[in-house]
């Protein structure tokens, strides 16, 4: 029998050590300023403005995790740091790090008492311009790969208008709009979000097809003639009740045959897979105080009830899938 020892158990304790090392490193720059070429850690404290000692704290720990290379006394990024954290076209992590790190990592300090209580607070109404700037780009970054992987598994040529609800800065609706000229768009959100969504689509020029429009989406009535509803991550920060009423909600602002896409982090029965999503779970739980992932069953569920009829569950980037449904 092999020898049971506590290593499983650190690891995971001390993760977030790694994590806030992580983002230590980003917002100082040093991936940044390897991305040109190597440098030795003398010439990287000279452009960061670190100071030696400390700096090397920082690039010892991103060598032990993988994402810096250490040869000969220079310091590179390591292929995933290049391809995502050091500012190269393309997807850029690092707005998704400074919301883990500003927004997110204070409120996981909440997570106990979230679970104990069956709720935590609700940190939407409560941001400054600022943190909504943060919380919105980290979001569009993070779910980069989930917009683009939409809007090539499924096609949207049959539609002429389509609505998305709570959809932050509005990037999945331009990632469809630059695949389809002639689709019209409408972006429904909170006026915080509105206004980060408004300076985002100003430099689209997918952005002159879509229409801003403010509002809540559980109080407030939904903008109609839309034959498609995109919701993309937004179940998982809404209770069970709250989701029932978001769907009913929406069943009666379209007609029969619309088409619904629930864009989230599916899991699977069991709801343990994919691995992310029971984990991110506390997060939806610190951030809007009563979310959660949800299982495909869960949708199962919800979608009779409220005048739905599901088609099927199409796998999209990373953890991410969509559920398509069908108004009745």
């Amino acid at each position: 029998m092999a020898e049971v020892t506590p290593d499983p158990v650190m690891r995971i304790a001390m993760g977030f050590m790694a994590a806030k090392h992580l983002f230590v490193a980003s917002e100082i720059g040093i991936f940044e300023n390897l991305a040109v070429a190597p440098a030795t850690l003398d010439e990287l404290a000279a452009k960061s403005g670190i100071p030696h000692r400390t700096l090397r704290i920082s690039t010892d720990a991103m060598v032990s995790l993988g994402l810096l290379e250490c040869k000969e006394g220079r310091y590179g990024n390591s292929a995933a740091a290049a391809a995502f954290l050091g500012g190269k076209a393309g997807q850029d992590l690092r707005p998704m790090l400074r919301f883990l790190d500003r927004i997110s990592y204070p409120a996981w300090m909440k997570l106990e008492d979230a679970v104990r209580h069956g709720e935590g607070e609700r940190h939407f109404d409560r941001f400054t311009a600022e943190e909504q700037q943060i919380f919105s780009a980290g979001v569009e970054a993070t779910t980069a790969g989930m917009a683009a992987a939409l809007a090539v598994s499924y096609d949207f040529s049959r539609h002429n208008r389509v609505l998305d609800v709570g959809g932050g800065t509005g990037s999945y609706l331009v990632a469809v709009l630059r695949r389809y000229p002639a689709l019209q768009a409408t972006l429904f959100e909170l006026p915080g979000a509105c206004a980060v969504a408004r300076q985002r689509l100003a430099d689209e020029p997918e952005g002159a097809r879509i229409d801003v429009v403010e509002g809540d989406f559980l109080k407030d009535p939904l903008p109609d003639d839309h034959d498609a509803l995109i919701v993309a991550n937004t179940i998982h920060v809404l209770s069970v009740g709250h989701n029932v009423a978001l769907l009913r909600n929406m069943r009666a602002h379209v007609a029969a045959g619309a088409r619904l896409l629930l864009v989230d982090w599916w899991m699977d029965s069991t709801h343990t897979q994919p691995p992310a999503a029971p984990l991110i779970s506390g997060e939806f739980l610190v951030i809007s105080g009563e979310g959660q992932a949800y299982g495909e069953d869960d949708a199962d569920e919800w979608l009779p009830q409220t005048g739905w009829r599901k088609l099927e569950l199409r796998p999209l980037a990373g953890p991410g899938s969509v559920i398509m449904a069908e108004a009745v």
